[in-house]
This record gives structure tokens, C-alpha cells and sequence, in this order.
């Protein structure tokens, strides 16, 4: 198949409504019926406010997170009207991909 992989940055401490932003991510992405994304964390991230991001001992609020998916087209464009419509305010990189499963068991007949 053909589509995008994209990836979205935020932090831990931002949140939506009463849901972290990730926690909100991957719930928007799953009422969409997007399946297969991705929440990671990271160590450090320099972000789009020239600030240095981090997890620190003491405070995890300013860690990076990132949301990994990949989507076809059409989910793409109902995934990027749904964050446009809730104002999520995200930066996003969206790459053109080929996707598919390998090895996968014939299904039964």
C-alpha cells in the first residue's frame, strides 16, 4: 500500500483538555480507526522554540514525546482536519511511504 508515515512532536507536560497530549493523540487516532501508532518518549529534543527539551530525575514534564503512524491518504486528510479542528497547535513531518505486512499466515479458506 501507499501512504505517509508521519510522526508528531509534543511534550509530556502539554496536555488537552483534561488528557495529556499524547494520551489524546492516540485516542483521536483510534477513533478514527487508524490502527497501528506509535506514543514514544525521548531522552533530550531541541524544540521548535530553539529550547532544549529533556527528561530529567526530578521533572519528566518536559520530556519529548513522539506519536509515530502510518496512514493512507484519506486517513491522513480525516487525522490532519480532526487536529486542525481541535486546535492541538503540533508540529508534524509527514513522509510518503509504502506499507504492508510480511509473513503473515494465509487466512483460513
Amino acid at each position: 500500500m501507499q501512504g505517509f508515515q508521519i510522526t508528531i512532536f509534543t511534550g509530556e507536560g502539554r496536555r488537552h483538555g483534561h488528557q495529556t497530549m499524547g494520551a489524546w493523540l492516540l485516542e483521536t487516532v483510534r477513533q478514527l480507526g487508524i490502527r497501528g501508532a506509535t506514543l514514544s518518549t525521548g531522552v533530550e529534543g531541541i524544540g521548535r522554540d530553539g529550547r532544549l527539551h529533556s527528561a530529567h530525575f526530578f521533572e519528566l514534564a518536559d520530556q519529548p514525546v513522539t506519536l509515530t503512524l502510518v496512514v493512507t491518504e484519506a486517513q491522513w486528510a480525516l487525522l490532519a482536519q480532526a487536529l486542525t479542528q481541535a486546535q492541538a497547535d503540533l508540529f508534524y513531518v509527514k513522509v510518503p511511504a509504502e506499507f504492508g505486512v510480511l509473513g503473515a499466515p494465509n487466512p483460513p479458506a
